[in-house]
């Protein structure tokens, strides 16, 4: 699925903004669908209220109902359509809804998608009005059930000496808030009735010769009569290499590499243009970014450009004040000046596919990406067909959509699932091996939380990514046991694969503004301590096989009430607002260093 880019041969039109929006609070969440709320205007059903897209619609009322509800959640909005549209293709898109969408215009079903975090789009020529008004009303469910991914359970209370009729509680197998909506842009866009539907870019380098090779596949739907043009272009405009055929091989001679821009402060990030242009009974044209690239692992490190790359990174959320999960062009400038003053050069996409927008920055910033599916708290009763079915489908969206993207140089499976289940071998043998089918170019991996001497899947991966919270969730207030502890369980996976490995997670949790020496848990000082420790951890083995550490977390994010916590995870080195903690100068100050210092003659990072 090509992201809608403008060009001579394409037009868009965002139907963001104010949408109408209303809940489905009935005790079945049916009377929606029941009484055809899809069939007219939607506020012809019963009061609505203007809500934002994209946006989560949690946060945005004052009303407890709407920041809690579970189940169908109602939007419509009128649009007009040009004229110019009636011999073009017309396609509507949704970059998300969550989890569950069922979309109609004027009334008749376009499309459904069964998952947050991924676009899904359907062509509406049949559909649309083109001298008139036209409406698109979408339903989405934010239920989860044991097969959806995230998974969760639905717990009915049948006592009513204690509960209303019809009263249900959402248990969640996941460690943040349920935020629900339409999260990400919602386009109208044409193309041609002959038209790219799909290209897939990869790269290699001859560094001999210093040589690149651009090796492309294009799908055309309709007429296959046409010719095609295929070019890449330098960032100065200039035509660097040209091919005619939908499949092949370009070759760019002393081509200047993608890098993270950590590895060349010089020229990050480089990214050539790969323009398709389609003539014959009509013209195409669609310009991709792509850069020159190649991944690759060995027993003891992660390279790029067949230099080793060590990842100080940070995991995250899609999550924000007001709008939720919903997108927002000003948090993602805001977060990636934070993440180039903190030094990060790599992050984890925790624990679902982040928005196109995002991947954008990070593809022209020079940031690695770990692109993790929302497969997060696959516990033993989610190991069935149907929820395999479902998460190897996620695999092949998230694949279709971010494939040709750079700064995307290993996949994630999963977070933190129940990895020492027997159930959990087979599946994720097949999921990790789908993957790698899917895409032979990128390493793929899952974040194991499981110790070294039960896990049973680790051994698909290609990195071990290991969650390890010594002095937190064990032995809390003992920061004292950290390098003990983790010098040992590195040691112990490594006697058993002889695989690179990443700390993808690590951290305490602290409230800002809590101080106190000696420190205590949730104490800024505390968490300062935890992280010297696992940092004086980490430099023992970075240069031999330790090839990351990502801190758990970039910034406090919403998770649902719970008696245990203040409303919250508060692991951020910056609070939810962006404002860092005093943790945040020290992971600065590391960070920063490792740019060009050395440790006992074994490289932290590689220069060019």
């Amino acid at each position: 699925m090509l992201y809608p880019r403008g060009s001579e041969s394409r037009h868009i039109q965002s139907l963001d903004g104010m949408w109408n929006f209303r809940i489905d609070a009935s005790p079945n969440r049916n009377l929606g669908f029941e009484q055809k709320w899809y069939s007219g205007r939607l506020s012809t059903t019963g009061p609505v209220i203007p809500m934002a897209v994209p946006s989560s619609y949690n946060d945005v009322t004052e009303d407890k109902n709407i920041r809690d509800f579970v189940g169908w959640a109602w939007y419509d909005r009128e649009f007009f359509v040009s004229n110019l549209s009636q011999n073009r293709r017309v396609v509507l898109r949704f970059g998300s809804a969550h989890y569950y969408a069922i979309v109609y215009v004027n009334g008749i079903e376009a499309v459904r998608h069964d998952g947050g975090h991924l676009p899904f789009e359907a062509d509406v020529n049949t559909l649309l009005i083109v001298n008139g008004p036209n409406y698109v009303t979408v339903a989405v469910n934010n239920t989860l059930s044991p097969t959806t991914l995230p998974p969760g359970t639905i717990s009915y209370k049948t006592d009513t000496s204690k509960y209303p009729e019809g009263y249900f509680v959402q248990n969640l197998q996941m460690d943040f808030f349920n935020y629900a909506g339409i999260h990400r842009h919602v386009r109208l866009y044409t193309t041609p009735k002959t038209y790219i539907d799909d290209i897939t870019v990869t790269t290699t380098v001859d560094f001999a010769s210093n040589i690149g090779h651009v090796n492309y596949a294009i799908e055309v739907v309709g007429d296959q009569s046409g010719t095609l043009k295929v070019e890449v272009i330098d960032k100065s405009g200039e035509t660097v290499a040209t091919g005619t055929t939908s499949k092949g091989t370009l070759q760019v001679n002393n081509p200047q590499l993608w890098w993270p821009y950590t590895m060349n402060v010089n020229n990050p990030a480089y990214l050539y243009t790969l323009k398709i242009t389609l003539t014959g009974t009509d013209l195409d044209v669609y310009r991709l970014p792509i850069g020159i690239r190649v991944v690759n692992v060995t027993s003891d490190q992660f390279l790029i450009n067949n230099k080793p790359f060590y990842c100080h990174g940070v995991d995250k959320h899609e999550d924000s004040d007001i709008r939720g999960k919903g997108l927002d062009y000003a948090l993602i400038a805001k977060d990636f000046n934070m993440l180039k003053w903190l030094g990060v050069n790599c992050f984890r996409t925790s624990h679902y596919p982040y928005a196109e927008e995002i991947l954008d920055q990070a593809d022209q910033q020079g940031v690695v990406i770990i692109d993790e599916s929302p497969g997060v708290g696959i516990g033993s009763r989610n190991f069935g067909n149907q929820s395999l079915s479902h998460h190897l489908e996620v695999m092949s969206e998230m694949y279709r959509r971010d494939k040709n993207r750079p700064a995307v140089c290993m996949w994630s499976v999963a977070n933190e699932p129940e990895s020492d289940n027997t159930k959990a071998v087979p599946y994720f043998k097949s999921v990790i091996g789908y993957t790698k089918q899917l895409d032979p170019t990128r390493p793929v991996s899952f974040t194991c939380s499981k110790d070294y001497s039960n896990d049973k899947c680790v051994q698909f991966v290609d990195v071990i990514m290991i969650n390890r919270y010594y002095g937190w969730y064990s032995n809390t207030g003992h920061p004292e046991v950290i390098q003990r502890q983790i010098n040992t369980n590195f040691m112990e996976w490594r006697k058993l694969y002889n695989k690179p490995l990443l700390v993808s997670e690590f951290g305490a949790g602290t409230v800002a503004g809590l101080h106190r020496q000696p420190s205590m848990a949730f104490t800024e000082e505390y968490q300062i301590e935890v992280l010297s420790q696992y940092h004086q951890a980490f430099d023992q083995h970075i240069g031999q096989f330790l090839v990351g550490e990502l801190i758990w977390n970039f910034a406090d994010f919403m998770t649902a009430q719970n008696p245990t916590r203040v409303v919250g995870n508060k692991k951020g080195i910056l609070t939810r607002q962006r404002q860092p903690k005093a943790a945040a100068q020290l992971v600065r100050n590391r960070y920063n260093s490792m740019f060009n210092s050395s440790f006992n003659g074994d490289y932290r990072l590689c220069y060019l």
